[in-house]
């Protein structure tokens, strides 16, 4: 028998119940088609790209990026999604046994990372507002603090003031995800990567940005911070075309993925309405999707992908309990859903 790591055992692949639906709505993605710089940049690109390795750290990318976010290319991380680079962080930062803190509920990949990188997970429920509970997360010591605003997967931004204390009290790093920024309507907290020495900010081109296929991630921080993380992340994580695609759209697209994604928020709240006339109460969201609270909500996502509309369903969620999370996209996908969903109620 072949021997195998028993932290290992029990870590599931990553597999959220789906099938291939006319409508899918469960991953959070942009679903508005492909921006026109991405698709110029694929139309025109060479054999090059395929047959050469990329350039081992991103350097076009990483100086496109500290140009956006208004820092030196030395501050600024790229990966494979930001998922990504909060694995990375948290191998860089934390010895095996040391401990990881996060919200509760968060990204459901960070207490996979914390068992993949035998590391004790502290998971710190959010509290009846869907804040942090900044004292709470202190009181655990953990070396590395994981913060994600607005939260996947209930949609909720963490205040600033809740934030500040953790950045502030901290006894070494602490992440803060902002997969989904670019829906808030808040600044985000992008200013504390700038000017504290222990933030490390990820965002993703996989959301608002339409490049979810191309998996790229970015982050910023204090160099010496980003220099760890480049070391744990391994070159050539990008490719020369997923590279070359997100910097067009950075850099050209800026427009467009501002349209989209106030359309998205629009619509979300559009669907919020028709939600609350079917008797549901979704919870606030500063992203592209609403968290619905439903008892049996996996028996409702079965019947919904019967319809052939797919969305995630979570069960148990500390403080929510069974919910449905359903992204937002143009409204006749939508329509579709509601549809499903009414059919599916009944």
């Amino acid at each position: 028998m072949i021997p195998t790591r028993a932290s290992y055992r029990d870590i599931p692949l990553y597999s959220p119940a789906k099938k291939p639906c006319r409508v899918d709505l469960s991953d959070n993605t942009n679903l508005f088609g492909t921006p026109p710089a991405a698709e110029r940049v694929l139309r025109g690109a060479s054999l090059r790209s395929v047959t050469h390795y990329p350039a081992g750290y991103s350097p076009d990318l990483r100086r496109a990026v500290a140009a956006y976010a208004g820092v030196a290319p030395e501050a600024v991380a790229t990966g494979c999604g930001s998922d990504g680079l909060i694995d990375s962080a948290v191998r860089a930062f934390l010895e095996p046994g040391e401990v990881l803190a996060f919200q509760d509920p968060t990204f459901v990949m960070v207490p996979l990372y914390s068992k993949m990188n035998g590391v004790k997970a502290a998971p710190v429920p959010l509290r009846p507002d869907f804040d942090i509970d900044a004292d709470a997360l202190l009181a655990t010591g953990a070396k590395v603090i994981y913060l994600c605003s607005p939260n996947n997967p209930t949609g909720t931004a963490l205040s600033r003031a809740a934030v500040e204390r953790v950045v502030e009290r901290a006894p070494g790093v602490v992440i803060i995800d902002e997969a989904y920024a670019e829906f808030a309507s808040g600044p985000g907290f992008l200013d504390l990567a700038r000017t504290r020495r222990n933030v490390l900010v990820t965002r993703t081109f996989s959301k608002a940005y339409g490049l979810a296929g191309m998996r790229v991630g970015w982050a910023v921080g204090a160099p010496e911070v980003v220099a760890e993380v480049e070391k744990a992340r391994g070159p050539y994580m990008l490719t020369t075309l997923s590279e070359a695609m997100a910097i067009a759209v950075l850099t050209e697209d800026q427009g467009w993925v501002e349209a989209r994604a106030r359309e998205a928020v629009e619509n979300r709240e559009r669907l919020r309405g028709a939600l609350v006339a079917l008797g549901l109460k979704p919870l606030p969201s500063e992203g592209n999707f609403l968290m619905v609270p439903l008892r049996g909500a996996p028996k409702v996502a079965e019947r919904m992908r019967e319809r052939d509309v797919n969305v995630r369903a979570f069960q148990g969620l500390t403080g929510v309990g069974d919910a449905l999370r359903i992204g937002s996209g143009p409204w006749p996908l939508l329509e579709a859903a509601l549809a499903a969903l009414r059919e599916s109620l009944r």
